[in-house]
């Protein structure tokens, strides 16, 4: 049993059909990749907010008042 010869068409066809699906494969591949990039980036951005957030919060407990007791700055 010999083996048919295959026509020069049906070869092109199979290489633009393999062709075609390997585009749109790495297209997909790259776009979740930007999305993935794209909420690293914006997980850091609100990190970094965050941060300075915390480093602006000034906390200035001298005129503190527990319990009755008021604090004694008169030995400044």
């Amino acid at each position: 049993m010999a083996r048919e010869k295959k026509s020069p068409g049906l070869k092109i066809l199979w290489a633009w059909t393999l062709g075609t699906a390997a585009i749109l494969i790495a297209s997909g591949v790259r776009s979740s990749m930007r999305e993935m990039e794209a909420m690293m980036q914006s997980d850091e951005k609100q990190k970094q907010l965050a941060d300075r957030l915390n480093d602006s919060v000034v906390i200035d407990d001298a005129g503190f008042q527990s319990e009755g007791f008021v604090k004694d700055d008169s030995s400044l």
